[in-house]
């Protein structure tokens, strides 16, 4: 058992947790640390020519902090050093260890980006899910978000980033990229995730967010005519696929007071379905801050939303009361 410090017992006398904490400790159960500790391991630095490196765990813990709060190396480090929350979710014992430094976390980063390990963590999650019964099949959500970008071109190389591009929404113009995904119908985790420059329409992602198995297809009037487009009639398993697409209401006709307006109660009843891709959205841009993009070049942030979006997946089980040790014996990652 590990011996408490002054610290410690000075805040388990308190009366009330924070958000904070309550959060931490809700993504301390609910994450397989073993598991994605494992994936980490064949590549991660021996430490047989050079100084012993930091745990791994140690590492990862800090890296998905960065991610839930949208910090800085240097932030998420004063951070650690100023709340007890954060210390207590990193495990760090002030009298044994200090908070790795922002250049070790740069280069931890850097190798979880070179060897795509993120999108190893939301697969092995999606996997685990489906096997432990969470996920069902048979049904997708589609959707896209636009994620905004900064504009100015006060940097070194006096422009903006290359890979990123303006649209216009409404009246509003925006600048940045665009996320794309695809959400289980039945249990609102998210499967698939892409990321485009924000003037990509979405019907042209709409092909790699479906999967092979899926016998209905929701979306909102962006993906209206999605069953002409090549991709979808040329594959014999999207082209089976019935896809229930919101149209524009402006263009149904109208009825008569006295008379049901069942078309509009048939798009009420799709909507009611597609409302459920906002849930995930909600928690990676309003609880994790994911409304800016942090770095430059699409690949990049592509990989801090697949972190993202797997730890969504895992908020909203632990929310729903739901558990998934069980499964991760029997679960290969």
């Amino acid at each position: 058992m590990k011996q408490e410090s002054f610290s410690d017992m000075e805040y388990r006398c308190r009366k009330k947790k924070t958000k904070r904490e309550e959060f931490l400790e809700i993504m301390d159960e609910i994450i397989p640390w073993d598991e994605w500790v494992s994936l980490i391991v064949p590549h991660y630095p021996s430490g047989k020519r050079r100084r012993p490196p930091i745990g791994i765990e140690t590492m990862l813990r800090m890296y998905l902090l960065q991610c839930w709060f949208s910090l800085s190396d240097e932030g998420v480090k004063d951070a650690i050093y100023d709340s007890y929350a954060m210390r207590k979710f990193m495990g760090i014992n002030f009298f044994e260890q200090d908070v790795p430094d922002a250049t070790t976390l740069l280069h931890f980063r850097h190798l979880l980006e070179e060897k795509g390990i993120d999108k190893l963590f939301f697969d092995a999650i999606n996997r685990c899910l489906e096997q432990a019964g969470r996920m069902m099949r048979g049904g997708s959500i589609l959707d896209a978000t636009l994620i905004g970008a900064p504009s100015s071109t006060k940097n070194a190389e006096k422009k903006r980033d290359p890979e990123m591009h303006q649209t216009k929404k409404g009246n509003q113009w925006h600048f940045g990229m665009k996320c794309h995904t695809g959400v289980d119908a039945g249990s609102d985790i998210v499967h698939t995730v892409e990321a485009t420059a924000a003037n990509v329409h979405d019907i042209t992602v709409a092909a790699k967010l479906l999967r092979e198995d899926d016998e209905v297809v929701y979306g909102d009037s962006a993906y209206l005519g999605i069953e002409k487009r090549d991709e979808i009639r040329n594959s014999s398993q999207f082209s089976a696929i019935t896809y229930r697409i919101n149209r524009r209401l402006d263009r149904l006709p109208k009825v008569s007071d006295n008379a049901i307006d069942w078309k509009r109660y048939i798009e009420n009843r799709k909507s009611a379905v597609r409302c459920k891709v906002e849930h995930p959205y909600r928690i990676v841009k309003n609880i994790f801050g994911f409304r800016k993009t942090v770095y430059r070049g699409l690949r990049k942030n592509l990989n801090r939303l697949h972190v993202l979006f797997a730890s969504a997946n895992l908020y909203m089980l632990a929310r729903a009361g739901g558990s998934l040790h069980p499964a991760w014996a029997s679960c290969a990652l």
